[in-house]
């Protein structure tokens, strides 16, 4: 890990699938940020009292992100669409997922991978 501020804006650190240099990003629920120095993956979850808690993961674990679904709706020309809690906008989605489901989402390719 970092002993200055001036080693955490150089190390690079990767959430949602793209890279950060920016050590004021900000960061979400159930996002997976992955150090590339030291090869960790950890997932921000919540604690039993509300707080930020970094959960350390497997590199099979970080290859995705659960998102709950807030709104199905259609697009122009008829495309379904849906949102999820982090602001994702996936078009045709599966018809049976409904608002207030859980979609695992493949960070990569932003392709829903099951629900």
């Amino acid at each position: 890990y970092q002993r200055r501020v001036r080693e955490a804006v150089v190390s690079t650190q990767s959430t949602g699938g793209k890279v950060r240099t920016d050590m004021c990003f900000p960061i979400g629920f159930q996002d997976v940020i992955t150090i590339d120095k030291t090869g960790e993956h950890f997932r921000m979850l919540f604690d039993v009292k509300g707080r930020f808690l970094i959960h350390r993961i497997k590199k099979d674990e970080a290859a995705y992100k659960l998102c709950r679904v807030k709104s199905l709706s259609t697009a122009a020309k008829g495309i379904p669409v849906l949102v999820t809690h982090d602001g994702r906008t996936i078009r045709y989605p599966d018809p049976s997922v409904k608002v207030h489901d859980t979609i695992k989402l493949e960070i990569e390719t932003g392709k829903i991978l099951d629900y």
